[in-house]
C-alpha cells in the first residue's frame, strides 16, 4: 500500500503500523510474563529453604535447651561433690581424679555448647537475609504488576484508536462519495447552462 497524492499516510498503512506496534507489545508481554513466572519460582523455592531453616532453627533451640540442662546437672553433680570434699578431707584424695575428670567434661560440653549458639547466630543471620531477599522480590513483583496493567491499558487504547481510525476512514470515505456526486451534479447543471446559454444566442441571431 502506498501514500495518497497529497504524500500524506493512509488509513490502510496506519492500521499497519498499529497492528506491527500491538506484535511488537504482545512479544514484550509474553516476556514480561515469563520473567514473571521464573520469579514466582524462585520465591517458592526460596520459601522451602525458609522452613528448613526454621525447622533447623528449632531443633538446634531444642538440642541447645538439653545441653544446658544437662550442664545444670553436671553443675550439681560438682557442687554435691565439693560439699562432700569439704566434710571428709580423706574423700577429696579419692574423689580429686575424678573431679578433674567432670571438670575436663564439664570444659568440653561447655565448649560444645558455645558452637551451639555459634550456630544459632548462623543460622538466625541466614534467616533474617533470606526475610531481605523475600521483601526485596515482593516489592518487585508489585512494581511489575503496575507495569502489567498499565500494558494492559495501552494495549486496549491501541484498540480503541485501531475502531477510531477505521470508523473515521469510513466517514471520510462516505463524505468524499458525496463531496462527488455533489459536484458531478454541480457540473452537469453548469454544462446545461452553458449550452442553454448558447441556443438562445443562436436564436436571437437568426
Amino acid at each position: 500500500m502506498t501514500s495518497d497524492e497529497n504524500g500524506s499516510i493512509t488509513p490502510e498503512i496506519r492500521i499497519k503500523q498499529l497492528e506491527e506496534r500491538l506484535v511488537e507489545e504482545s512479544d514484550r508481554l509474553e516476556k514480561l510474563y515469563v520473567a514473571y513466572r521464573k520469579v514466582e519460582q524462585e520465591l517458592e523455592e526460596k520459601n522451602a529453604i525458609i522452613e528448613v531453616l526454621e525447622k533447623e532453627a528449632i531443633e538446634k533451640e531444642i538440642e541447645q535447651e538439653g545441653m544446658e540442662s544437662l550442664l545444670s546437672d553436671k553443675d550439681s553433680r560438682i557442687h554435691e561433690m565439693e560439699m562432700d570434699g569439704a566434710k571428709s578431707s580423706t574423700k577429696i584424695k579419692h574423689l580429686q581424679p575424678k573431679l578433674e575428670k567432670t571438670e575436663e567434661m564439664y570444659s568440653r560440653e561447655k565448649a560444645r555448647l558455645g558452637r551451639v549458639f555459634e550456630v544459632a547466630e548462623e543460622l538466625d543471620e541466614a534467616l533474617q537475609t533470606a526475610q531481605v531477599e523475600l521483601t526485596a522480590r515482593d516489592d518487585w513483583y508489585v512494581q511489575h504488576m503496575q507495569i502489567f496493567e498499565k500494558l494492559n491499558e495501552a494495549i486496549q487504547t491501541r484498540y480503541d484508536m485501531i475502531d477510531s481510525a477505521i470508523e473515521k476512514s469510513a466517514e471520510f470515505a462516505k463524505k468524499q462519495d458525496t463531496f462527488k456526486s455533489r459536484m458531478d451534479e454541480a457540473l452537469e447543471a453548469a454544462e446545461e447552462a452553458v449550452s442553454h446559454a448558447q441556443d438562445m444566442s443562436e436564436e436571437s441571431e437568426d
